[in-house]
């Protein structure tokens, strides 16, 4: 620094270096200057937007009175760097800021993939180093309590906007380290995934109708395909006095009635202590006199004591499972009760998935990226029978054409003597295309 002025190091041209996300010692120098210049104590009092406007204006400051020549461009890019640097997670704060982008993908510190309107594309965000990649992955896992280094190569964490990460460091991973951070999905209401073309209107009304009822729900699919947005709408429909518990890995759900109890399991700690799974959550769940149990997804043991307490007066829960088509849940859900460190004879699991489960949701993801119900089944089977899937709501598929869009309709199917029933001693009055379907 030459009279109050920071110089770019020699032999570096400065404009090239900003317009590729501002030079790192320039970031580095100036994020040190307005450390020095603000009360800490006086910005914890503040909310994010409060904080960011506060510190963008003495960066302005700092800049003019001490920063180099440069151009407006520049020194917007060098302002909003140096206090993405200072609040939150440097480089990537514009792809978390973007809403149509889903998912960050970070293989080395040279290369990030993000998912954008459900398509992967190369984005012209890097970090300057692996240097800097590690200091953004040390910041994100000490807000969780958790370390991450060689002895400790993999870390599951969320950031506290509700964005779930999964950090994996070399050895493990073999070209540096590997971070994937799956955003917080935005609630959609029934309405806006009808307009996306995830289903239609009678489907829609149909699996209403289906909550109000208290049916008991699966919602299927692959990774990325919607589950958790589509089990968000869904529980809108849940009556406003109903008592809601809510159970997740990582917090996502966003209900809107009043009366919801929120609970998230938790990893052990850094002396593998204090862990508390989905299971340990079903099971107290149970003894907080719930109407409705939620759990984000069954993956383990908890799955027998989801299925338990769905067929013993839990009736209208909602959960998700993974698996890529309505017959695959069901195995799924046999695999995962089986998991339980109860010894129970495969007829058993069979029966409790036979009584349980009403309604199975599948959803998929096209090639265009776009996400649908696929298929709405109902399971008519009940004790220890053979699986029997009845067919609700199919959408059939278009040829694809050059643009390689997926298009197609939503059709419904008559609705079995015992939903049919079902729905109507409830008092629910089934949508028109479903009336039709079924005096076809």
């Amino acid at each position: 620094m030459v009279g109050g002025e920071v110089k770019a190091p020699a032999g570096r041209d400065t404009r090239q270096d900003l317009d590729n996300g501002a030079d790192e010692i320039l970031v580095s120098t100036f994020r040190e200057k307005l450390l020095d210049e603000i009360d800490l104590t006086e910005l914890s009092k503040l909310d994010l937007t409060q904080r960011r406007a506060r510190l963008e204006r003495v960066m302005t400051h700092l800049v003019a009175r001490e920063g180099p020549l440069l151009s407006s461009r520049e020194r917007t890019t060098l302002i909003r760097r140096v206090v993405a640097e200072t609040l939150g997670l440097g480089v990537l704060e514009p792809l978390l800021a973007d809403e149509a982008v889903t998912e960050i993908m970070i293989n080395g510190p040279d290369t990030i993939f993000v998912e954008r309107l459900g398509r992967l594309e190369l984005s012209p965000t890097r970090f300057v180093s692996v240097d800097q990649l590690m200091q953004t992955i040390d910041r994100i896992v000490s807000t969780v309590n958790r370390r991450v280094d060689e002895s400790s190569p993999m870390v599951d964490a969320r950031l506290h906007t509700g964005e779930r990460v999964n950090v994996i460091l070399p050895p493990l991973a073999l070209d540096g380290p590997v971070v994937t951070i799956r955003k917080f999905p935005r609630a959609f209401t029934m309405s806006e995934l009808v307009v996306r073309d995830t289903l239609d209107e009678e489907t829609a009304a149909f699996l209403a109708s289906c909550v109000r009822a208290k049916l008991n729900i699966v919602v299927s699919g692959g990774t990325g395909s919607g589950k958790t947005t589509l089990l968000n709408a869904l529980s809108a429909a849940i009556p406003e006095h109903e008592r809601i518990v809510t159970i997740e890995d990582a917090a996502e759900l966003s209900l809107q009635q009043k009366h919801v109890i929120r609970l998230e399991s938790r990893p052990a700690n850094i002396e593998g202590r204090g862990q508390v799974t989905i299971r340990d959550l079903v099971r107290n769940s149970l003894r907080m006199r719930p109407d409705r149990i939620v759990v984000g997804e069954v993956r383990g043991g908890e799955t027998m004591d989801m299925l338990s307490a769905m067929n013993t007066g839990h009736e209208g829960s909602l959960t998700t499972v993974h698996a890529n088509s309505p017959a695959d849940a069901l195995s799924r859900l046999e695999t995962l009760a089986s998991m339980s460190d109860l010894e129970i004879p495969f007829q058993a699991v069979q029966e409790q998935v036979n009584n349980a489960v009403d309604v199975i949701v599948q959803l998929d993801r096209g090639p265009d990226g776009s996400r649908r119900i696929s298929a709405v089944v109902s399971l008519e089977s009940r004790r220890r029978e053979e699986y029997l899937l009845h067919e609700v709501s199919l959408f059939e598929a278009a040829p694809v054409g050059a643009d390689r869009i997926v298009r197609g309709r939503h059709v419904p199917r008559p609705l079995s003597p015992m939903l049919s029933q079902r729905l109507r001693l409830a008092g629910e009055q089934l949508p028109p295309g479903f009336d039709a379907a079924q005096g076809a």
